[in-house]
């Protein structure tokens, strides 16, 4: 999820928002919303909040579990 900082810090929030949709595990959506708030980022980009917690949500659904 690094490569989504790098997009954050570089001010392309609609890509980042698009690798956080495919991101492959709530594990991981999870260690990018606590890299945000640990820098205090997180209320900066209230869109990509939204999508972590869409996409947390999606992944941690049984019956949307995708496979490796």
């Amino acid at each position: 999820m690094k490569k989504v900082l790098v997009l954050l810090q570089a001010g392309n929030t609609t890509a980042a928002i698009a690798q956080i949709k495919v991101a492959p595990s709530a594990k991981d959506v999870r260690a990018l919303q606590s890299a945000l708030e640990a820098g205090n980022l997180s209320a900066r980009w209230r869109d990509v909040n939204e999508a972590i917690q869409n996409s947390f949500d999606a992944l941690s659904a049984p019956r949307l579990h995708r496979s490796p």
